[in-house]
């Protein structure tokens, strides 16, 4: 057998040996489709648009990109990576620093709006190599001085699309205007509308575009379209599409937020585990909303677009569209969540008869016949799917250096639950969140209570929403 490297393996790429070695231990093989198309110019310095659904593997690419140019002793910012969200700042700043573990000393900060500018500036002072964040908190920390990218030499746009729509052209081009010229620009989104084409031509060097898997097939996700009479038939529709398939976790995008809560509150009152998220929730009832969703105490999560991008929820059996979203791009956006890295999933749409000229608009722009089939015959009196696990928290989180092994050892010691009933555990600021089967929830909500942690006692109680 040879020992050549594979055609489309890492290997064939010039990483440094600590990095390749850690991407070995990470299971990180084969490239994907948009790895190893971009990736060899991105190693070559290139500027690069990547056009690739989510789950593609465009953070592997740009990560090992910036990873590849640093500096490591010098403790200066050379990358920054813009996000639309705190949600997807946090989940590539995590994936950036799984990727950077066989080397030495590289310090990734995020800096996102939503918590105290007073720490950020701190951790700025002490150096950083990468910083990853929302487009809003990094000009604010340019403004004020506590952030300089004279050392910058990768600028990432991570989702150029979403932060457009969001707003942030103005402070993309600020913090741009205050980037080295000299720097590469990598632009990465799902879809590459007109809005982003003149901001690519202006921040940008003859840019290598990179268009792999923009719209989904059949082999990846199934979409199915239903009809509805109107208005009044959305709802009832939703619950049967739900009852049919029983997703463990789902997503419902809805159109605007008041018809997240709407939504929400119809489903809750037939028996469904759902929970509303949109852009009016303060940040800790956000963490909490989407903790419950990602430890799957939670099966339905009624949301708006903007609300959900950079969700980093694996393995999401379904997703439903209430209507048809109002741009079709974003509609890639949407059933992308589901059918993630390779894996399988459902898109249900429901279409009224006012909109079947959108559905006809949606069909040219995907490039394939749409046709609607009606909704599904109900066998038996299937019941709402009860989740697994609840979800407890705890007052306690990274202010008070909790960790999560911290926890898994107070809820197993003596006296306590089985290791097999603990699922995931998330730490915030100044709180925690862990899943617990639902059988044990009392008894591990008094394990936590009647316990210590870190020597200390900490209040804990079972969130419900």
């Amino acid at each position: 057998m040879s020992d050549s490297p594979s055609p489309s393996g890492f290997a064939t790429l010039p990483l440094a040996p600590a990095l390749l070695s850690n991407l070995d231990s990470l299971g990180y093989h084969a490239m994907t489709p948009i790895q190893a198309e971009s990736l060899p110019a991105i190693l070559a310095g290139r500027d690069v648009i990547g056009q690739g659904q989510t789950g593609s593997g465009k953070t592997a690419a740009f990560g090992l990109g910036v990873l590849s140019r640093l500096e490591t002793k010098t403790f200066r910012v050379q990358a920054l990576v813009l996000c639309p969200t705190r949600e997807l700042a946090d989940q590539v700043a995590g994936e950036v620093r799984r990727l950077a573990r066989g080397l030495s000393n590289v310090k990734v900060l995020t800096l996102c709006g939503g918590a105290p500018l007073k720490p950020q500036r701190d951790s700025l002072e002490h150096g950083a190599h990468v910083v990853v964040g929302t487009p809003g908190r990094i000009e604010e920390h340019l403004r004020k001085g506590s952030l300089t990218l004279e050392a910058l030499t990768t600028l990432v746009l991570d989702e150029a699309d979403r932060m457009l729509d969001m707003g942030f052209q103005a402070a993309i081009e600020a913090i741009v205007g205050q980037a080295p010229v000299s720097r590469q620009t990598l632009l990465f989104s799902a879809t590459y509308g007109a809005g982003i084409r003149p901001i690519a031509e202006r921040m940008m060097r003859e840019p290598l575009n990179v268009e792999v898997a923009s719209t989904h097939d059949d082999t990846s996700i199934r979409q199915h379209f239903y009809r509805v009479a109107d208005e009044d038939d959305r709802v009832p529709a939703l619950e049967r599409l739900l009852l049919n398939s029983r997703p463990e976790s789902s997503v419902v995008f809805c159109n605007t937020k008041r018809e997240t809560l709407q939504v929400a509150d119809a489903l809750s009152a037939a028996g469904f585990s759902a929970l509303a998220l949109n852009g009016d929730l303060e940040q800790p009832d956000r963490d909490r909303i989407l903790a419950m969703f990602a430890n799957k105490s939670v099966s339905v999560l009624v949301a708006t677009d903007v609300a959900a991008r950079g969700l980093d929820i694996d393995a999401l059996d379904a997703v439903f569209n209430y209507q048809i979203a109002r741009e079709l791009e974003v509609h890639v956006h949407r059933i992308g969540r589901t059918g993630r890295a390779g894996g399988r999933g459902v898109a249900c749409t429901l279409v009224a008869e006012n909109e079947y000229y959108r559905l006809d608009k949606l069909s040219d722009f995907l490039g394939e016949s749409l046709t609607c089939e009606p909704l599904p015959t109900l066998r038996g009196n299937p019941q709402p799917f009860t989740p697994r696990m609840t979800t407890l928290q705890l007052g306690a989180g990274k202010k008070q250096k909790v960790r999560p092994g911290d926890i898994l050892g107070a809820l197993t010691g003596e006296g306590g639950i089985a290791g097999d009933q603990v699922g995931k555990i998330q730490i915030t600021e100044r709180s925690a969140f862990v899943a617990v089967e639902r059988e044990v929830a009392r008894a591990a909500l008094d394990q936590l209570a009647n316990g210590r942690i870190k020597g200390r006692s900490f209040r804990a109680r079972r969130v419900t929403r």
